[in-house]
């Protein structure tokens, strides 16, 4: 299977789930959280209401509504009783608040829109300046058509996806995401008791806004058995297991605790010096993936196979690579005193783990 496939999951007691393949390889994995979970979701705009204001932490605690607490850490100046739109900003841990901006984007596969940053503005990768002034132009034709103008005009930015599209379907996507912020701004408007008033792009949104630019080699739509077919089940369910095939006889485990998520490389009782470095880089290669596949983040912990001083650098300059590279950011802290690599990474996902307590069922 060569080039890019995208396999979106419409399967009868299934959340909606999106997997992206690039030369049959699974690279990526959207899933929904399940109807019942009542849980903010990331990228949903709560009109709130402040709780309470911490000076201390300079936060406030939020009523997001329907019992759920959002944490909004900001030098804006709230007090008990204020009300405001807010977006969830990150997935948060187990009995914490959850993570909120109170500076909302609306993201779409051609434009994003930035309500609390004026002006129009062309992704840095579209260098021709033509097209610059073309994108320019359909966008703010979208927002005029839209009824945000003046004082009320958002800002713009349009993303190196939107370079050379049809213009009608760029002016599409930012009438649709002018939709959005016209109706959490109504809520505003109008008040009411806190709650959700935008509702979050679900898997098979995020995957076209995402992994398509401009357009996929395919995408196929059907249930667990075309999964299956596709190759993607084996490669999901490999993610339940903690251990991760690396070069040879290599292998790291991946394991999430309460505290942190642990990972550990071992080469399979050969301690050569070149053996490591070999199984090293290969764990580092693959750890980005590992990590996004699986809906960890937080602060992470990397064990690594003996290495010398020598070879520490080269370490470091192939993980800072790897993490460039991954949408995800991931900030690397450095070595501890145990010679252990610590990475912090944010959450912008839950735990595969959580989403899928039980599994993918066969087909």
């Amino acid at each position: 299977m060569k080039g890019r496939l995208i396999a979106l999951l419409e399967q009868e007691g299934m959340p909606s789930m999106a997997a992206c393949l690039d030369d049959g390889r699974l690279t990526d994995l959207l899933v929904d959280a399940p109807e019942a979970d009542a849980s903010p979701r990331l990228e949903a705009v709560h009109y709130a209401r402040v709780d309470r204001r911490v000076d201390a932490l300079g936060a406030s605690f939020l009523d997001l509504g329907d019992g759920r607490e959002g944490f909004l850490k900001s030098p804006r100046k709230t007090k008990a009783g204020d009300r405001l739109l807010v977006q969830v900003a990150r997935h948060a841990e187990p009995g914490k608040a959850t993570p909120v901006t109170d500076e909302p984007l609306f993201k779409g596969r051609y434009a994003i829109l930035t309500p609390h940053a004026p002006g129009i503005n062309v992704a840095r990768k579209v260098r021709d300046e033509d097209e610059a002034a073309r994108l320019r132009v359909i966008a703010r034709d979208a927002l005029d058509e839209a009824g945000l103008t003046g004082e009320h005009a958002p800002g713009a930015i349009l993303r190196s996806a939107a370079a050379f599209v049809d213009p009608d379907a760029v002016a599409e996507d930012v009438a649709a995401l002018a939709a959005l912020l016209n109706a959490a701004r109504a809520a505003e408007a109008e008040g009411g008791p806190p709650g959700e008033v935008v509702a979050a792009p679900d898997a098979e949104t995020r995957a076209w806004r995402d992994w398509v630019e401009p357009e996929p080699d395919d995408v196929q739509r059907g249930d667990l058995k075309l999964w299956d077919d596709l190759g993607v089940l084996e490669q999901v369910e490999a993610l339940f297991s903690p251990r991760v095939p690396l070069v040879g006889e290599a292998w790291m485990m991946v394991e999430a605790t309460s505290a942190l998520v642990a990972v550990d490389v071992n080469t399979a009782g050969d301690f050569t010096t070149a053996t490591g470095l070999k199984a090293n880089l290969a764990a580092i290669a693959d750890l980005p993936r590992q990590l996004r596949l699986r809906g960890l983040a937080g602060q992470v912990v990397v064990d690594f196979a003996p290495l010398s001083k020598r070879d520490r650098k080269q370490a470091e300059a192939a993980l800072r690579k790897a993490l460039k590279e991954d949408p995800i950011d991931t900030q690397m802290v450095g070595w501890t005193g145990l010679g252990h690599m610590e990475l912090t990474r944010r959450r912008e996902r839950r735990p595969l783990t959580e989403l899928l307590p039980r599994g993918i069922p066969a087909p």
